[in-house]
């Protein structure tokens, strides 16, 4: 029985520290290296990807969702839709020409991943729909995993996740047995984030520059789970994120039903409301950023963010002492 250890590798701190223990534990012909990639992600993580693969003498598999054939048949539904039945509340639950028209003239794959998968949508994730995850990120790995399977191997899965990163993982168990010749190994769920950065180093692996750069997470830039300093530091760094955001809204409200999305969705009434045209325009990326920029709960502009140097270090991690 042969044993394949396939390490999802995300450019972060964790999954490096990961990696590393699997190589140091197996050695790299044991090693399968995978990166799922959004389409939403920084040009430092491909940087960082590209450091960890000639330092560590290994290959990084990268994997992309296509949603083509999900787009296809969308247009062929909203080109299609003649439904007359009434929701709820006595509107008409169905496509009018003006929407079809507006969608059908921007629903085309673009090949990027996250884009297509909204477009698909119709709107944006949210916290109470991150879709995006299992989408982007958790159904590549797997099928990347089964074919493994398919073909004689049993598959071990590590995981660099930690107990203490959020209460959604406070019970992460360290090993689980799935089924069918697979499981899961999350080596570090007893960790810190101190204990990571310092094993990293020990390896002499630097971690990922964005961790100097403001950002708590690596991932997507930005993320619907971006808090408002994080935003601030992007919209300061990396401004031309910030745009691709805005022209990907304009986008996706096109492809909405409604006419209407927001990367970041605002809160109304405790319900995260995304389909609307008033409120993709009180709410669009720009006016988070807005937002991102107060203190005092949202009412006041903060003077020392206007004297911040977008070039200057800043850690959540302590890295830049």
């Amino acid at each position: 029985m042969t044993i394949l250890h396939v390490v999802s590798v995300s450019g972060g701190k964790d999954s490096a520290a990961t990696l590393l223990l699997a190589l140091e534990r197996f050695g790299a012909h044991r090693i399968r290296a995978i990166f799922c990639d959004t389409g939403n992600e920084h040009e430092a993580v491909y940087e960082y990807l590209a450091y960890l693969e000639q330092a560590l003498s290994i290959r990084i598999d990268r994997l992309r969702a296509d949603f083509s054939a999900e787009i296809a048949r969308k247009r062929m539904f909203i080109a299609r839709d003649q439904r007359t039945r009434r929701g709820d509340d006595g509107r008409r639950v169905r496509w009018t020409n003006k929407a079809k028209r507006r969608a059908l003239a921007v629903l085309h794959p673009t090949g990027n991943p996250f884009l297509d998968l909204c477009l698909w949508k119709g709107r944006f994730p949210s916290r109470k729909g991150q879709f995006c995850t299992e989408q982007l990120k958790r159904n590549l790995a797997v099928e990347y995993q089964l074919n493994l399977i398919d073909q004689g191997y049993t598959v071990v899965s590590w995981q660099g996740i930690r107990r203490d990163e959020s209460i959604n993982r406070r019970n992460a168990k360290k090993f689980e047995a799935v089924g069918g010749r697979l499981f899961i190994f999350r080596p570090l769920v007893e960790w810190t984030a101190a204990d990571v950065f310092a094993y990293c180093a020990k390896h002499g692996v630097q971690p990922n520059p964005l961790y100097k750069q403001g950002m708590g997470r690596v991932g997507c830039m930005p993320c619907i789970n971006a808090n408002k300093g994080e935003l601030r530091e992007i919209s300061l760094r990396f401004p031309e994120h910030i745009a691709r955001i805005s022209a990907w809204e304009a986008l996706v409200l096109a492809a909405s039903k409604r006419g209407g999305a927001s990367f970041i969705p605002a809160e109304n009434g405790g319900r995260f409301v995304q389909n609307s045209l008033e409120h993709a325009k009180a709410n669009d990326i720009y006016a988070v950023i807005e937002w991102a920029k107060t203190s005092r709960g949202g009412k006041q502009f903060s003077l020392l963010t206007a004297l911040e140097e977008p070039t200057a270090c800043a850690s959540a991690y302590g890295l830049c002492e």
